[in-house]
């Protein structure tokens, strides 16, 4: 059920509307007009729209009412947008990981597919990563903390800054020194000095 071509579900009502829920069970309960057309729930949803069963969450989203609201909703809401091609990274894995303090303004998505949203509040990094690169943090993925401090390392926040993020990423055991030492001979000569100074000082 993902991309934007996949075929329209075939089955009875209750088993398209099914279908439709577990797809937002991946979630918090998030799902997209795309997913409705898709599996072609359209009066369904309206007739749950109407009771409160479902409500919208925003411009092509909507969401199962029995879910709480939680802390991490948005980004949960992000991974429905993307068919779940998308994971949270950079500066927002690193929050997430309480790594650092970068205090992010936009949230950081990586996607490998998907028709990006009308909005300002992303940061989108076009790339496909392996499944090594990610973990699961429930309804949606997230860069490990090795790739994490590996993809900081590439940008360009400051050199006292990243020494902060390896220096937390280890003392809080995210990841030990010789994962981001090995990680960051992998990266270009710029990104891996990076590195190295960060490890000097942890």
């Amino acid at each position: 059920m993902t991309g934007e071509g996949a075929r329209r579900v075939a089955g009875t009502a209750d088993h398209r509307w099914r279908v439709l829920r577990r797809l937002a069970g991946r979630h918090a309960g998030f799902f997209t007009t795309r997913q409705v057309l898709r599996t072609g729930c359209e009066s369904q949803v309206r007739a749950a729209l109407g009771d409160g069963s479902v409500t919208r969450a925003g411009v092509g989203m909507m969401r199962l009412g029995q879910w709480r609201v939680g802390p991490l909703d948005e980004y949960a809401m992000w991974a429905a947008w993307f068919d779940g091609a998308a994971a949270v990274s950079y500066q927002s894995a690193a929050e997430l990981h309480g790594i650092g303090r970068l205090q992010p303004r936009f949230l950081h998505l990586s996607v490998s597919a998907g028709r990006p949203p009308v909005t300002t509040r992303l940061v989108l990094t076009r790339r496909k990563l392996a499944g090594a690169d990610v973990e699961s943090a429930g309804p949606f993925l997230v860069t490990t903390p090795v790739r994490t401090v590996l993809d900081l390392a590439e940008t360009e926040i400051s050199q006292s800054a990243l020494d902060e993020v390896v220096a937390d990423a280890v003392a809080i055991h995210r990841c030990d020194t010789d994962e981001i030492w090995w990680g960051g001979q992998l990266l270009a000569p710029r990104a891996a000095t990076r590195v190295r100074r960060a490890l000097s000082r942890v």
